[in-house]
């Protein structure tokens, strides 16, 4: 097994909201970070702001663009010891009787799939680290049924039997794999979940805004940065006798509508 003083972290959907801070926590902490996304042009402005991060364009539905992304990766930084599966999509908001296949079939190609492809490549890397971990990005979406957004909670679900299974498959080889499953973070992302639902129940952007809220003990959305430091907890050896766990962070949400 390969050790080293500094984590060697690579983290998909690296360049915006969620990962973003995602990658600038890890950077702060002096960690080697490799981020990929599909907007190459967030990227750019990612390197500008941090330029010891490197980056890889990559689509995580395309398994060949995800074969060379994590070899470019493994490349860049001398080896893995990190893996965080944060890329994902919303999908459209309609009921399952108007829901839209090929709508479907995009959600899961990219978040169950996507995450698929990227851990298989990965694995071999993290098998040479001396303390390998990986982290999935789940949801509130993957503890309670969510209306009107049947595919993102069915694959938000999905990594939840997914990040147990591994947990089971690695420890053998000393990897530890967790989930966490956000509720509203607050950004641009949000605001667009909550303009779909306002479409679809008529009811007023502020209306939705509330009513989410009325759903969580804590009033307030979580801050990306919550997000962020718990990864960075996840991932270290603070967190060693930490593996197959779900760990919400959505303010004690009730439900997810």
């Amino acid at each position: 097994m390969t050790t080293t003083n500094v984590q060697r972290i690579l983290v998909t959907a690296g360049a915006g909201g969620i990962g973003r801070s995602i990658v600038m926590a890890f950077a702060s902490a002096g960690a080697r970070v490799h981020a990929c996304d599909i907007d190459a042009n967030a990227l750019n402005d990612l390197r500008a702001q941090a330029p010891s991060i490197t980056t890889s364009v990559c689509d995580v539905a395309d398994r060949a663009a995800v074969q060379r992304m994590v070899k470019e990766a493994a490349d860049s930084m001398g080896g893995l010891d990190v893996l965080v599966n944060n890329a994902g999509i919303a999908g459209p908001t309609a009921s399952v009787a108007d829901m839209d296949p090929d709508a479907w079939e995009a959600v899961l190609r990219v978040n169950l799939t996507g995450t698929f492809a990227v851990t298989q490549a990965a694995i071999p890397h993290l098998k040479q680290s001396a303390a390998g971990s990986i982290v999935v990005m789940s949801s509130l979406a993957g503890r309670f049924g969510y209306p009107n957004r049947s595919p993102y909670a069915t694959t938000k679900w999905g990594l939840i039997g997914f990040t147990k299974t591994l947990s089971r498959e690695l420890g053998e080889f000393g990897i530890r794999v967790n989930a966490i499953l956000p509720g509203a973070v607050d950004g641009a992302r949000l605001r667009q979940v909550f303009e779909g639902r306002a479409s679809v129940s008529g009811r007023s952007l502020a209306e939705e805004e509330s009513a989410a809220l009325a759903n969580q003990s804590i009033k307030r959305f979580v801050d990306p940065a919550d997000i962020a430091a718990l990864v960075v907890f996840l991932a270290s050896g603070a967190a060693r006798s930490i593996s197959g766990q779900m760990i919400p962070v959505d303010g004690d949400s009730q439900s997810a509508s």
